[in-house]
């Protein structure tokens, strides 16, 4: 019998292994990794098991779960009872049960790996979407029950396991708000059992450690959310941050108040790992306000299709401004009876048709377009070596900000000091 002192908001999470899932997602000292290791030695001192732990790179191991593992042991009191092997990397028990140690970056070595019955993923926002995929196939016992524990500090809302486990908009999944984890703490939702932590929740910290935490407050707020928090959220500086999502109804009944709206469609062409973007944007030019009301958008698809599936807009004759680097696909459109169009690009082009966009005092988008919401809601700027943002570079490539730009091409925005910018003539007369 051994005694051992945990934190209390564990309590629950050590011995339950009713569900199929456990995804704890927390701030930085909030104890997540320690507790899922305990529950881990414990569950493999009771029961006959092989456990696989996984981080993305192999080699990483060493030095957290491997270590972490060690150190439960020696706590417990059962070192040279239950034995850490460190070539290679695995922990036996004297009932016959293993855990052993793998890494995605080597995913040939998972192909020997039989009757595991639980698997840890360190770290599991650092995993691939497909390499989730490919250890919940390798989690099979003919007769055990099987389990499988995902621990993260929260990242981007963009990562899989935020889609996963929580929303994903553009495919209209909706498990769970994580708002509500946030104040509820633990939540179980069918196969699942949630655990959100922070620091606050680990006893044994000194509490300068969380005053270093809340410094990051004032000089890194995105990590303070992280790290601080212990929330999932946009990570960088949002390209559109007036973006908003709005029911598809509502954004028409707006529309048909805009006394003279602005209508536009752009096109951005794509095939195999990029797409055919298309939208439809109505701008209130007295209120600067930009909506977005229809997409297209699709890949692997020949150009013959694409003119069938857009056949409206040739019975429409509304007029498509697209990207002028594909002069082929324009003039085929146009040899089919589109009212087709290349917009203007020049060097620059990327940078300046973003703060085109930008100058909108709101963007709004309906509801029926969720590959635009997806791409732009939060959308970052990409950075530099030295951490400073690089204007025409992005977190993803968003396609459908690029046929926003060329639906806009020719229009004219005021920015905010009131005067009128027309961005291709600015750059064709030479001003900077």
């Amino acid at each position: 019998m051994v005694e051992k002192e945990v934190n209390p908001h564990f309590e629950d999470f050590l011995f339950d292994w009713a569900l199929k899932f456990y995804f704890l997602v927390g701030g930085y000292g909030s104890s997540k990794s320690y507790h899922v290791g305990l529950k881990l030695i414990l569950k493999l001192l009771s029961e006959k098991r092989t456990a696989l732990v996984v981080r993305e790179v192999y080699d990483t191991h060493r030095d957290s779960t491997y270590s972490l593992l060690e150190e439960i042991i020696v706590d417990l009191g059962l070192d040279g009872i239950v034995k850490p092997m460190s070539s290679p990397m695995h922990i036996r028990f004297p009932n016959g049960s293993k855990i052993i140690f793998k890494g995605m970056d080597k995913p040939a070595k998972l192909k020997s790996i039989h009757n595991v019955s639980i698997i840890w993923i360190e770290e599991c926002s650092e995993v691939k979407y497909e390499g989730f995929k490919e250890l919940i196939g390798r989690l099979r016992h003919p007769t055990l029950k099987l389990h499988m524990i995902l621990s993260t500090n929260p990242v981007s809302t963009g990562n899989w396991c935020y889609k996963y486990f929580f929303k994903d908009t553009k495919n209209k999944v909706h498990v769970l708000d994580d708002q509500i984890l946030y104040k509820e703490r633990i939540i179980v939702i069918k196969d699942t059992y949630y655990h959100h932590s922070l620091a606050d929740d680990n006893l044994f910290l000194p509490q300068s450690y969380i005053e270093q935490l809340e410094e990051l407050k004032l000089h890194d707020p995105d990590l303070h959310r992280i790290a601080r928090r212990g929330r999932f959220g946009v990570n960088g500086t949002r390209v559109l941050p007036q973006f908003e999502e709005w029911e598809h109804n509502r954004v028409i009944a707006a529309i048909e108040r805009i006394n003279g709206p602005i209508k536009r469609v752009g096109m951005d062409f794509g095939f195999e790992t990029s797409y055919n973007a298309l939208v439809r944007l109505a701008v209130d030019h007295k209120e600067k306000i930009l909506y977005i009301y229809y997409e297209y958008y699709k890949n692997k698809m020949t150009d013959d299709k694409t003119s069938l599936e857009l056949a409206e807009f040739k019975k429409t004759g509304e007029l498509i401004r697209a990207d002028s680097a594909e002069p082929k696909t324009i003039t085929f459109f146009k040899q089919n009876g589109f009212n087709i169009r290349g917009a203007k690009k020049f060097q620059g082009s990327r940078a300046q048709y973003t703060k085109k966009v930008k100058r909108f005092k709101k963007i709004v988008c309906s509801s029926n377009c969720p590959n635009v919401i997806e791409e732009l809601k939060d959308l970052t700027f990409a950075v530099d070596k030295q951490g400073e943002i690089i204007e025409d570079e992005f977190s993803i490539d968003p396609h459908t900000l690029s046929a926003i730009w060329y639906a806009l091409d020719d229009y004219e925005v005021a920015d905010l000091k009131g005067h009128t910018i027309n961005v291709s003539s600015k750059v064709a007369l030479g001003v900077r």
